[in-house]
């Protein structure tokens, strides 16, 4: 059955609620880049965004850039200008090819001309290394966190309650070739990759899996599951916020 929630549990239950429990912090300035309402790109910090996050949440409507606000913001505080892009979703008109569509719209949209960080956690880890397979200018190096790098074992796992079967629909057998990053010519900008050995939403199998496949370097977290590296405070943070001061 398709379309519900993606349970968590254990560690990974744990590190949500730490997550979700954070109050929203509002961006500085907003930047529409079409009619939709999800079509908009929340920009926290002054000058022109050095890195870009794509938020996560299986590609789905009930999940959406809000719950990284907190994680912008904190980014901010270390001196990085970030922006926090919407796109449409699974529910909400999304899926092929309208949140591809809204990926490639936003990161034109951008404001400034400098090449950015491209950043993005679970099923925006996935969005982030689909736009980097494609060569854009805008796109310097891009950071995955706990990616679903491997679109097409993610699927045959069922990750997320059916997750990839509920966002590409009933094409998703000739969708599947040009969307998994996995089957996509490797990115021509450096691809770092960040994943918690004890994440049990997307597991570590699939970046190791699209390491050996493009050559990406890959930074495991010993001990952390999906969640932490996107919540401030955390150790899972503090590493990935430093890789992200590093290449931006």
């Amino acid at each position: 059955m398709t379309g519900g929630p993606a349970p968590d549990s254990g560690r990974d239950a744990g590190e949500l609620t730490e997550l979700t429990g954070r109050r929203h912090a509002r961006p500085d300035r907003s930047v529409r880049y079409g009619a939709h309402p999800s079509q908009v790109i929340d920009v926290y910090g002054d000058g022109p965004p050095r890195v870009v996050v794509l938020h996560g949440g299986f590609w789905r409507e009930a999940y959406d850039r809000r719950h990284l606000s907190p994680f912008a913001a904190a980014l901010v505080e270390r001196g990085l200008c970030v922006a926090l892009p919407e796109y449409r979703r699974s529910g909400g008109g999304g899926g092929w090819p309208e949140t591809f569509d809204d990926v490639t719209a936003a990161l034109a949209a951008l404001p400034g001309t400098e090449p950015v960080v491209l950043a993005g956690h679970s099923a925006g880890g996935h969005l982030a290394l689909w736009a980097a397979s494609r060569g854009s200018e805008r796109i310097g190096r891009t950071v995955a966190v706990a990616p679903v790098a491997d679109l097409t074992r993610a699927d045959e796992l069922g990750l997320g309650n059916d997750a990839v079967a509920e966002f590409l629909g009933a094409r998703r057998p000739t969708l599947l070739p040009r969307l998994d990053p996995l089957l996509l010519p490797t990115p021509p900008a450096p691809v770092t990759l960040l994943h918690g050995t004890d994440d049990s939403q997307v597991p570590l199998e699939l970046s190791m899996n699209y390491q050996e496949r493009h050559g990406a370097q890959l930074l495991r977290l010993p001990g952390v599951g999906h969640y932490a590296p996107v919540t401030p405070g955390t150790s899972g943070f503090a590493t990935l916020a430093l890789v992200l001061e590093r290449v931006s």
